[in-house]
């Protein structure tokens, strides 16, 4: 099983949760954790095998400790896996690559569907066979109702993540509540930086040596989610704008799945504006 917790940090955190855990039979099998001096906050992660206690039994047995520290805490099993959903517009490498290693069994996840405001014809070298597709098509006047259907969609399929893939709409300030702390979306830039329309073009333009994309939960806040993960490459003056928007796919590619992974194996805990990510 797989345990989270954060709460103010004070003495006797670790050895009270390892107590706990050795009475209750478990055997740990890996542990991180992390003091941030500056918020006085703990953060921890802990996969245990469970031995003989039943799930329901071991939450209890965690309740008080929980409860005595004011923890923010979750307990999964390590097999339990999250139904999710992708969100994507035209550009589709994002989307490809999520599916690509979903098949491949690298990003633990159930694909509840993928959802677009423009038809599947729109991505024909993405293989969707199999695959849950929907269309939503939306405009400024039926943005209302489309997002109206798109939450609706979210509780029909149990959808516990959000995945915005390269989705080139902004979603209401309501809708990103709904989805606080598991909608996360890839933004094409080493955030902060450059913004708007064109971004790889206004790199080139300026001359930069250091291109990037970020990976971030979303806020009603247009970009200024916790950040999960970001990676950057470096470029020169001899590439054009389609070189850097050609190595821009693949950071913004393995930005994102790194950050699905590592919010679906629970490594990202929210941290105020911040993350703090347990990486494996």
């Amino acid at each position: 099983m797989i345990l989270t917790l954060s709460c103010p940090d004070r003495p006797g955190i670790v050895a009270q949760v390892s107590t706990c855990l050795f009475d209750g039979g478990a055997n740990i099998l890996d542990a991180q954790q992390y003091d941030d001096q500056e918020t006085g906050r703990f953060f921890m992660r802990v996969v245990f095998d469970p031995g003989r206690t039943r799930p329901e039994d071991w939450r209890e047995a965690l309740r008080p400790v929980a409860e005595d520290h004011a923890m923010t805490w979750t307990l999964r099993g390590r097999r339990e896996r999250r139904r999710v959903m992708i969100l994507a517009s035209q550009t589709d490498h994002c989307l490809s690559d999520l599916i690509w290693r979903w098949r491949q069994g690298e990003i633990p996840m159930d694909l509840a569907c993928v959802v677009s405001n423009h038809p599947a014809e729109t991505f024909p070298h993405t293989d969707l066979q199999g695959v849950t597709f929907r269309h939503l098509p939306v405009t400024a006047e039926t943005r209302p109702e489309q997002e109206a259907a798109l939450w609706a969609l979210v509780q029909e399929t149990g959808t516990e993540l959000v995945i915005l893939a390269r989705y080139m709409q902004v979603l209401s300030n309501d809708l990103s509540a709904r989805l606080a702390g598991r909608c996360i979306n890839i933004h094409h830039s080493f955030l902060p930086g450059f913004k708007g329309a064109r971004p790889y073009h206004q790199a080139h333009a300026r001359g930069v040596k250091v291109i990037g994309a970020t990976a971030h939960y979303v806020t009603a806040d247009l970009d200024e989610g916790p950040i999960i993960e970001q990676d950057v490459e470096r470029i020169s003056h001899r590439d054009a704008p389609a070189d850097l928007i050609r190595k821009g796919r693949d950071i913004e590619r393995r930005v994102l799945a790194r950050a699905v992974r590592w919010h679906l194996e629970d490594r990202v805990l929210l941290n105020g504006r911040k993350t703090v990510v347990f990486t494996d």
